[in-house]
């Protein structure tokens, strides 16, 4: 596999440095991207830059994946418009090894093969180097008005910014860029990779190790990705979307691939997958014929929940989606863990009931019309029992004279009500 021409015909190439095409032809070729350890887990908006170094392994090229310790303890002001919260080391180290453990599902760490991929930390080649080395041997090779030039410095210093940009993330370029030049002296690295806002950070180090020991080096970046209709590509209402279960359940994140728009699921299924392009140009033709069937979304929501989390998990989700729209759903919904339940049920009215009235029994009509607000009286809940249109926990509940108790509860905990086609409910044993 050829990697440029595999990230061309993905979408994933931006800008490419004069000379790259060539040199990953002549040999196998070392190449880094930088991730800010901010977090403990990454999330999609990261996903673009991993993909590129998974191709980058698969085309039978070595990455590394630096996690940027000391750069994270200062804060890039590209794209930013605010100075970022600074981290301790120990939050640092949990997050490096939280996100190798991520990577580890798109990258080989583990093999003898000549490519496997590392992971290295920049605070571990910064943290000895006093301010006087670093004016001395770094600061003196670039000049002011080179970094002053640069779309990022001049973005923030022409008002984008409240406070203007500080001293300290001036000097974001030219760490970035020792980040580089340490990385080509140790390890061979003549490759950087990253977004389209890292260029003007990837080419102070380009020019840092030509200006140093002469050195050519290369660069490559994708386009930041973004939505047909404007809107920031990753964010949902409730925030970013995780790679951690813990943060995102893994049926929210199959959710959020499925509900992307046609237009969208297109290109996401280029950037966010490894299926290769005859599949891909066949599922496209698939889904212009049929649309509604989604099978552009379908095919992406799946490749990506097995690829960050599990087939298991991909199976769960797509078990707990037919939950909200099928009448055959009561197995799967007993089944469910908890999280799960509230986020297929995120957003339904929710009313609590004392776990020991439950215990006892509560006649249903009751239950519907005084204990909790489903119905407002129980003239009309009665109506509606036996009129064959009120579920409990997905199934028909027929009988006006009956009582629920706990063994109705789901995990002990809930009981899913459904009025109707559309009208969903939860109670709560508390």
């Amino acid at each position: 596999m050829d990697f440029i021409e595999e990230l061309t015909w993905r979408g994933m190439i931006h800008t490419m440095m004069p000379g790259t095409d060539e040199q990953l032809k002549k040999e196998m070729t070392t190449a880094y991207l930088g991730i800010d350890p901010t977090a403990d887990s990454l999330h999609i908006g990261h996903l673009c830059g991993v993909m590129m170094l998974r191709h980058f392994q698969r085309c039978g090229h070595k990455p590394l994946a630096l996690v940027g310790g000391a750069t994270g303890m200062i804060g890039d002001p590209s794209g930013k418009s605010a100075e970022r919260n600074l981290l301790d080391e120990e939050t640092l180290r949990h997050n490096q090894e939280c996100i190798k453990k991520q990577l580890s599902k798109f990258l080989d760490f583990e093999s003898d093969a000549p490519n496997r991929a590392e992971l290295v930390n920049n605070y571990d080649w910064t943290k000895d180097v006093t301010f006087l080395d670093f004016a001395r041997e770094i600061g003196k090779h670039i000049t002011v008005n080179y970094m002053m030039a640069k779309d990022s410095v001049q973005k923030r210093l022409n008002g984008e910014a409240r406070d203007g940009l500080s001293f300290t993330e001036f000097t974001y370029q030219l760490l970035q860029g020792f980040d580089f030049l340490h990385l080509y002296e140790a390890k061979n690295c003549k490759l950087q990779l990253g977004g389209s806002d890292q260029w003007g950070n990837i080419t102070t180090g380009a020019e840092l190790i030509r200006r140093k020991n002469g050195g050519e080096v290369f660069a490559l970046t994708c386009p930041l990705i973004t939505k047909a209709d404007g809107g920031k590509f990753g964010k949902t209402e409730s925030g970013n979307v995780w790679l951690d279960p813990k943060y995102t359940s893994p049926y929210k994140f199959y959710q959020f691939w499925l509900n992307v728009s046609d237009e969208d699921a297109e290109k996401y299924i280029k950037i966010f997958t490894s299926l290769p392009k005859e599949e891909i140009e066949a599922l496209v033709e698939e889904h212009k014929q049929d649309p509604g069937a989604r099978p552009l979304q379908k095919r992406l929501a799946k490749e990506v929940t097995i690829m960050v989390h599990s087939e298991k998990d991909y199976e769960a989700a797509v078990e707990a989606s037919k939950i909200l729209f099928s009448n055959q759903a009561a197995e799967a919904l007993r089944n469910i863990d908890e999280k799960t339940l509230l986020d297929v049920f995120e957003g339904v009215p929710m009313f609590e009931v004392a776990k020991s009235e439950l215990e006892a029994g509560v006649p249903v009509l009751e239950l519907l019309a005084v204990k909790t607000p489903v119905f407002p009286s129980k003239g009309e809940a009665r109506k509606m029992v036996q009129g064959n249109g009120v579920s409990i926990n997905k199934e028909k509940f027929t009988d006006p004279n009956g009582t629920i108790d706990a063994s109705a509860l789901l995990g002990g905990k809930y009981i899913h009500i459904q009025k109707g086609k559309k009208n969903h409910y939860l109670i709560k044993a508390v």
